[in-house]
């Protein structure tokens, strides 16, 4: 197992890859109470069409089978995962994003049984075509409330103008109709294809002894011997120039004002983790400089009531690929899009007026950054992923350190390209 210390923090991180390929990250963190083990499988919702581990032909599977796949893990023959957790003491939880899905707990007792029951729940699935029946029901009446909700819809909405023809326009739990075809096969096939132990990494933070963890992960792989074979996934995104985002959506539902978005599609791309990383924090520190409530941008949106309280930006990134949203509640949707276009054309001009806030923005974020790390899961949640590799917070630190305000300009010219905006309205119901 390597250790590495961060001199700065006094912070030990332990790293090994098992033989069978599962992926382990310990992270000790003293006078901690609390425990928080995530384990994620490099597979969410766009991995949709891939090549089986028994076969050599490329199958598409049913949108949502992802999300599904992580509901039912949670249940077995005679129990439900839950229920173990809780005689434990231990919170659980799980999620799915569109190219991972994590399962997770968080106690402070029984540390080791908890962590083997969450390698075993994962790394034994129990599919029944009862069970899948139920869960169709369950997961179709979560559609629907997503379906219902204007904030949701605003969002996925903006994703499918910027995705078109990608599995991202599609929301992550799939379609009532694309729910109704998966079954406990199709279940089976994508879980031996994306649950091997070398697509796994698991993370552990907190009040835990280091050999004492290890010696439970050990024995809980003993059973899972290594079935390492490279996934073959079909490509992400089929026009990687962006030409085609649809320019504008719109939808109307039963709200009281209109909602606007504007997104931005990046399209830069990176081989190396640490630079991946470095665009990712200096985007996000551009668009906080550019659209913080702080800014002279923001103040006079407000003060001229084009934006309100609800207004918010994020900035996005995934496995091959990465993305901007800036939204509000407005009464005149048109001027909103129009007064943020107007804002990224000139990015490089608002950087230049903010430029003397460029140090209290970076450490305002290196400050956050440091707030998390009283939070086992903040610090578990943030890198949980294979997006940056063997990357973590502390390292995120010192990047966030090392970047100047040449790489926000940077990064500005790399990302905001207006051929790759689009935006999406939520109108009220026309009385």
């Amino acid at each position: 197992m390597k250790k590495k210390i961060y001199a700065q923090f006094n912070q030990p991180v332990y790293h090994e890859r098992l033989t069978n390929g599962l992926d382990v990250v310990l992270i000790p963190r003293r006078g901690f109470q609390k425990v928080y083990g995530i384990l994620t499988s490099n597979y969410g919702s766009v991995d949709n069409q891939f090549i089986p581990l028994d076969s050599q032909e490329m199958v598409q599977v049913p949108d949502g089978i992802a999300h599904f796949l992580e509901h039912k893990l949670f249940e077995k023959k005679n129990h439900d995962a839950f229920d173990l957790f809780g005689e434990l003491g231990a919170d659980s939880n799980a999620f799915t994003s569109y190219t991972q899905t994590s399962y997770q707990f968080s106690t402070t007792q029984n540390i080791q049984k908890n962590l083997a029951t969450l390698l075993d729940f994962v790394q034994t699935p129990y599919f029944s075509a009862a069970g899948v029946m139920k869960e169709q029901g369950i997961i179709g009446q979560e559609i629907r409330m997503y379906n219902d909700n204007p904030d949701s819809r605003l969002y996925t909405g903006a994703l499918a103008n910027l995705y078109p023809n990608d599995p991202m326009s599609v929301d992550i739990a799939g379609t009532e109709s694309s729910i109704a075809k998966i079954t406990p096969t199709l279940l089976m096939q994508c879980y031996h294809t994306f649950y091997q132990p070398f697509n796994l990494r698991l993370v552990v933070v907190g009040n835990i002894d280091i050999a004492e963890t290890m010696t439970t992960v050990y024995e809980s792989q003993k059973e899972h011997a290594a079935i390492i074979r490279s996934i073959n996934r079909a490509p992400q995104i089929s026009d990687d120039q962006g030409t085609d985002v649809l320019a504008t959506g719109n939808l109307r539902m039963a709200v009281q004002r209109p909602k606007a978005m504007v997104a931005i599609r990046g399209l830069q791309q990176f081989t190396d983790d640490r630079e991946r990383l470095r665009y990712k924090l200096a985007c996000e520190l551009m668009l906080e400089m550019i659209f913080d409530d702080t800014t002279s941008n923001y103040l006079r949106l407000y003060n001229r009531h084009v934006i309100d309280d609800s207004f918010g930006f994020s900035f996005e990134m995934e496995r091959g690929f990465h993305f901007a949203t800036i939204s509000s509640d407005t009464d005149d949707p048109q001027r909103f899009i129009g007064e943020i276009e107007d804002i990224l054309q000139s990015a490089t001009d608002h950087l230049d007026v903010m430029k003397n806030e460029f140090i209290a923005t970076k450490r305002g974020a290196i400050g956050r950054v440091i707030m998390s790390f009283n939070f086992p899961e903040a610090i578990a949640n943030r890198y949980s992923s294979a997006l940056f590799g063997n990357l973590n917070v502390f390292d995120e630190i010192d990047l966030l350190q090392s970047i100047q305000l040449d790489d926000l300009y940077q990064a500005c010219q790399q990302f905001i390209q207006p051929h790759c905006w689009t935006n999406f309205v939520i109108e009220p119901l026309k009385m």
